[in-house]
């Protein structure tokens, strides 16, 4: 490539990036401006007095906190539940051999494949006969209806890309089946479970459309549709409070992602290789 193609590339490359990066900054200023400043014409990008009177107010005069503490609490659980089921249903599906294996697992991929939104009255109602509705625990099984088969494929490569010779040789020198996975298989599978672990984090951490329909009750409400019901009305919407609420949201996944990026990268590429 040309130092002119170089140069190109690289100025649509930054272009792209300050595209998509200009809605985040905004929103950080935008929650760091003192009310007087936020309909000011023409605008300023940067506060003249910045002000962290917002988020003190998100926290003391809203029911943010409890949100906050519902929509971690919904992520982690349906992370666990999604890592667990989809590390052993992955193992099942490379390393046994049985009748109507590759069926089941094209059928996994095709319930990925359907709107989600299909699923949504189903839920709804088995979640009624349960007595589970309007609970967190509801939108958990919610979740993991839709995270389960993405996350069961990708962690099924992972496992073909796992030497069968390994294993085998653990189950010579003794070890039992449950043994050999808990101490060959894992550790070769720990880039591909943080990688599965992080997307569907982020998934459920981000969700709406379950959580506006199944949980109706503020006490179980996770930020998406909290901070919704919360901030906007037919009549009003607290521009101040909603970013630096979508501040607050954001945060977790930044520093998450942050913290896994190096593991994510190595995921992705171990789980296109295989044997």
């Amino acid at each position: 490539m040309t130092f002119l193609g170089r140069l190109a590339f690289n100025l649509i490359a930054w272009a792209l990036v300050l595209v998509i990066a200009f809605p985040l900054a905004w929103m950080v200023v935008t929650a760091l401006k003192p009310q007087s400043e936020l309909f000011r014409r023409p605008p300023g990008f940067l506060p003249e007095a910045p002000t962290l009177d917002h988020f003190r107010r998100l926290l003391e005069e809203t029911p943010f906190a409890t949100y906050f503490g519902n929509s971690v609490i919904l992520a982690t659980a349906t992370t666990a539940v999604v890592i667990a089921l989809a590390t052993l249903g992955a193992y099942s599906l490379v390393r046994f051999r049985y009748r109507g294996r590759e069926s089941l697992a094209f059928l996994v991929l095709f319930t990925y494949l359907l709107p989600s939104v299909v699923l949504i009255l189903p839920l709804y109602l088995m979640m009624v006969r349960l007595g589970l509705a309007n609970t967190l625990a509801s939108l958990v099984i919610a979740y993991t209806t839709f995270a389960l088969p993405y996350a069961l494929w990708l962690l099924r490569s992972f496992m073909a890309g796992v030497p069968e010779d390994l294993e085998s040789a653990a189950l010579v020198d003794g070890a039992s089946r449950l043994g050999a996975f808990r101490d060959v298989i894992l550790p070769q599978l720990v880039p591909g479970i943080i990688s599965t672990a992080l997307f569907t984090f982020i998934l459920s951490w981000n969700e709406y459309l379950y959580a506006l329909v199944l949980v109706n009750s503020d006490a179980a409400r996770p930020l998406t549709t909290g901070v919704m019901s919360m901030l906007i009305s037919a009549f009003n919407i607290e521009w101040s409070l909603l970013m630096a609420a979508s501040v607050m949201m954001s945060l977790p996944l930044i520093v998450v992602f942050a913290f896994l990026q190096g593991y994510l990268t190595r995921g992705f590429g171990a789980g296109a290789v295989k044997g």
